[in-house]
């Protein structure tokens, strides 16, 4: 996927990015201009293009199927923090990584190779985006907040979401590549989907890697609460099963910081995105225990207070 993956960070590196450029370029390459989208928005610290992208899979629920939808988010603040940074900042690599998967998914369907599910991908496009202050390194502000974001980019058709975000920012992973967090649904942290560190360990040949979370990053951004980043922000409006995909770095790196983004890296997370919409959308892959976490719900009780501010 190297190849898509480079074709989509070109297209991103550019003050001129924007939602319209991006969907152009994928309706070139066979995306129909019904199963995609884009909107303006304008926010507090600036605007930014919110773009949906629909693949329908050959037993899809778009095709009256009833295998299962997997949901892609790019999660970023920015791609670009100009004028203070000139390029593609290392927090765009969230939105590279699903929008070469579903640049990839189109070539696929080209070659005659549907995949059972749909994909929904969503993400944003902010080439002038804030900054922030964050311990150990600087942020990526966004130009709107939390809440629009998941508006725009969560959908309840979603069976299950892998949310995909750099986590370069932080000194709880120190490995290059990327990793997976454990899975969260309406406010439990469960346990890390065996099915999923299989497809990891397949997919990039080493030894899987796990991105620990804890109880404050499922919370809502905006409640004066450390969190390691917006990764897992998406449950916060979800209800279907969400686990993070982490690119990584072995250093602590600005998501403002420019240069910084390894296309190598971005091609493992997103043919790792590729391989597990295969097997979701056939039922070969299970991001919870289902029964499992009705049993945990019957002796614990539910946990969606923590998906708002206060209880």
């Amino acid at each position: 996927m190297l190849r898509q993956v480079m074709e989509i960070h070109d297209l991103l590196d550019s003050s001129f990015a924007n939602g319209e450029r991006v969907l152009s370029f994928l309706q070139s390459r066979g995306l129909q201009s019904d199963c995609c989208s884009w909107k303006h928005i304008q926010g507090e610290k600036g605007t930014t293009d919110f773009v949906r992208i629909l693949i329908p899979g050959a037993k899809g629920k778009t095709q009256r199927g009833n295998a299962p939808t997997l949901g892609l988010i790019g999660r970023l603040g920015g791609i670009g923090a100009r004028p203070e940074r000139i390029g593609l900042v290392s927090d765009a690599d969230g939105a590279v990584t699903v929008l070469a998967v579903a640049l990839k998914l189109l070539d696929m369907q080209l070659h005659g190779d549907f995949l059972p599910g749909d994909v929904i991908v969503t993400t944003h496009i902010a080439p002038y985006a804030p900054t922030q202050p964050h311990e150990p390194v600087p942020f990526m502000g966004s130009p709107v907040n939390m809440s629009v974001m998941n508006q725009h980019e969560v959908e309840e058709t979603m069976d299950a979401i892998l949310s995909v975000d750099t986590t370069k920012g932080n000194r709880v992973l120190n490995h290059k590549g990327f990793a997976i967090t454990p899975t969260v649904k309406d406010g439990w942290i469960l346990r890390i989907s065996e099915d999923l560190l299989s497809i990891m360990e397949w997919t990039t040949g080493e030894k899987p890697q796990v991105l620990a979370i804890t109880m404050q990053d499922i919370t809502p951004y905006g409640n004066d609460i450390y969190h390691v980043n917006s990764i897992m922000q998406p449950a916060i409006t979800a209800h279907a099963p969400l686990v993070g995909v982490a690119i990584t770095t072995e250093t602590a790196v600005p998501g403002c910081a420019t240069g910084a983004s390894h296309e190598v890296d971005i091609e493992k997370a997103a043919r790792f995105c590729v391989e597990v919409a295969k097997a979701f959308g056939s039922s070969l892959c299970s991001f919870y225990n289902q029964s499992e976490f009705e049993h945990i719900l019957q002796r614990y009780g539910s946990m969606e207070h923590l998906k708002k501010l206060s209880k």
